[in-house]
């Protein structure tokens, strides 16, 4: 299962999610870390279960745990490296890769080998929510209604991913909600979307919290209110050019304080997961408790 690389200097350890992403690529990447036995180690894990004693089992043998899959790879890989000083690093291969695209992850393996053996890391915040882990984003609305619809649709990729959004957006109906900061109340509507943000977002490039910053201490919560959905268009333009706040039906927060969220609408995603949640939603920062290597790519910051 595991195959160690002879001279691997930088002790890192490929972990595979076969089932991410599209499957005539995954293949191929697959084919690739075959290829590469001799320089680096890989091993491929069928659930997120696995994933975890993957990485307990290797957890004093290597430096840097890569990511080999998408954002829910990503976000079982980074749970047990949270408060430790190892180094989490990503191959990106699923539909969105919104936490790779923020610190300039790409699918290539000769490229992030060369970021490996040097070896430099971040250190980035991570969010709660209900004591869950959040390293991107996390919320209600239109996009915890995809990633429900999504974890059951055969096909994955961009293009089914986009098809489910549209249709979404044409049956989505406002929730209501009611969000508290330090014990007050500051929101009390209804809303199409609420993101609770780490990083700037989604995926693809489709900024939903442009002033997102992982190490700034902040939790960053997007409300975009109901709008006339002929102003879709509008809206998708906004959010892949970084606009998205500048919208009056938009409403951006920044804090550092606990927040309290009360809603009646169980759909929830983090890291684009779906799950359920009744009741209180409490969400957290924790400051610089994950180490992120540093790629040639990174960018973080610019405009």
């Amino acid at each position: 299962m595991k195959r160690r690389a002879k001279g691997n200097e930088n002790k890192a350890l490929f972990v595979l999610n076969p089932s991410s992403g599209v499957p005539p690529v995954n293949f191929i990447v697959s084919k690739e870390l075959e290829l590469r036995k001799n320089q680096l180690s890989f091993c491929k894990s069928m659930n997120k279960e696995d994933t975890g004693s993957l990485i307990k089992q290797n957890f004093n043998n290597y430096e840097v745990f890569v990511a080999a899959g998408g954002d829910g790879t990503v976000h079982t890989v980074a749970t047990e490296l949270v408060g430790t000083d190892k180094i989490l690093g990503v191959l990106p291969l699923g539909s969105g890769n919104g936490f790779a695209k923020e610190f300039g992850f790409k699918m290539n393996v000769r490229s992030l080998l060369s970021d490996i053996k040097r070896a430099d890391s971040l250190k980035i915040d991570v969010i709660e929510v209900n004591e869950k882990l959040c390293l991107n984003v996390a919320g209600i609305g239109l996009d915890s209604f995809v990633a429900h619809s999504f974890n059951n649709l055969k096909l994955r990729g961009f293009l089914p991913y986009v098809w489910l959004t549209f249709k979404t957006f044409l049956a989505l109906r406002p929730f209501h909600v009611t969000i508290k900061v330090d014990g007050e109340v500051i929101v009390s509507e209804k809303l199409f979307v609420l993101t609770i943000a780490n990083t700037r977002q989604f995926g693809n490039y489709a900024f939903i919290a442009p002033k997102a910053r992982p190490n700034d201490g902040m939790i960053d919560i997007v409300l975009i209110k109901p709008f006339p959905k002929v102003l879709g268009s509008l809206f998708i333009i906004r959010l892949f050019t970084k606009r998205i706040n500048k919208s009056k039906y938009v409403r951006h927060i920044q804090t550092e304080k606990e927040i309290v969220i009360e809603t009646d609408e169980t759909r929830f995603h983090i890291d684009g997961e779906p799950l359920e949640i009744s009741g209180k939603v409490i969400i957290r920062i924790k400051r610089e408790v994950l180490n992120v290597l540093r790629t040639s790519g990174y960018k973080f910051g610019s405009s």
